[in-house]
């Protein structure tokens, strides 16, 4: 691996990570454009360290809510001031934890399912799921928690087992997969989309970390200057798309979203695929 590529796949996980397109697939598609074979050893774990770049991103847009949510530097709650966060580590207990059992104890199984066909599927179906929650969102149902605050245990819960889709199936997107489970669930999509960015720390954290014990000693002298060109690249380029999505949010729709995907997904099947 050349710095050049290096730095394409950085891009990559940097600008999909958090918006409902996923990382995942779009990593696969990217290294099978690049040649690389699938089960490389050494991508494996440069994809686990650019990765890690991109939750270091997120967790510095969401330092105060983490240290909230773990009682640290919390000021004392004064009338009109500011008012105590009703959002607490039950809610991002019950959003990581369906999950995270779910890929524990079928590691291996999800494992099988990496490939660039099980990846094209998954970008159709996650656009659909997301233009239906999109639909439903604006239709029938009842929006309950504006705010990230406003989150119930019930909702957080349920966003939490939808998660459990991208799980099992790569390339159906994480953030996609939550945005949706939370607006099917009667979270407005800001909210939906905050509660997602903040449950990918612990989850990814997890994830990656529990990878990493396997593919550790890839990181050696002759490989750390690539990797830590990925953490760098891939951490700036994730701070600024999530930036730029909150801020753009009301603008860019899930719909938006999807559309893209079946783009990709097309594009792909028509000139990469056959």
């Amino acid at each position: 691996m050349d710095t050049i590529t290096a730095i394409i796949l950085a891009i990559v996980e940097g600008i999909t990570e958090f918006i409902p397109v996923s990382s995942t697939g779009h990593m696969i598609l990217t290294t099978r454009l690049l040649g690389f074979e699938e089960q490389d050893n050494l991508m494996k774990t440069f994809e686990i360290v650019i990765q890690l770049g991109a939750i270091l991103a997120i967790a510095l847009i969401y330092w105060r809510r983490i240290l909230n949510l773990l009682g640290i530097g919390r000021k004392k709650e004064r009338a009109g001031v500011m008012p105590r966060s009703r959002l607490n580590l039950i809610h991002v207990l019950l959003g990581i934890v369906p999950a995270l059992a779910v890929a524990f104890f079928a590691r291996d199984f999800i494992k099988s399912l990496f490939g660039a066909s099980t990846v094209l599927w998954a970008l159709v179906a996650g656009g659909i799921l997301m233009i239906v929650a999109e639909w439903v969102n604006k239709r029938k149902v009842r929006i309950t928690a504006h705010e990230l605050d406003d989150l119930s245990y019930g909702q957080a819960l349920a966003i939490g087992l939808y998660q459990i889709i991208s799980v099992l199936w790569p390339g159906f997107s994480r953030s996609g997969s939550t945005i949706s489970g939370g607006m099917l669930s009667g979270v407005s999509y800001k909210a939906s989309a905050d509660f997602s960015f903040l449950i990918a720390i612990p989850i990814m954290c997890a994830a990656s970390g529990y990878e990493l014990l396997d593919s550790y000693k890839d990181i050696t002298g002759d490989t750390i200057g690539i990797f830590a060109i990925g953490f760098l690249v891939s951490f700036v380029v994730a701070y600024l798309v999530v930036i730029l999505f909150m801020r753009l949010i009301q603008k860019i729709r899930l719909t938006h979203f999807a559309i893209y995907r079946f783009l990709l997904a097309a594009f792909f099947w028509l000139f990469v695929m056959r």
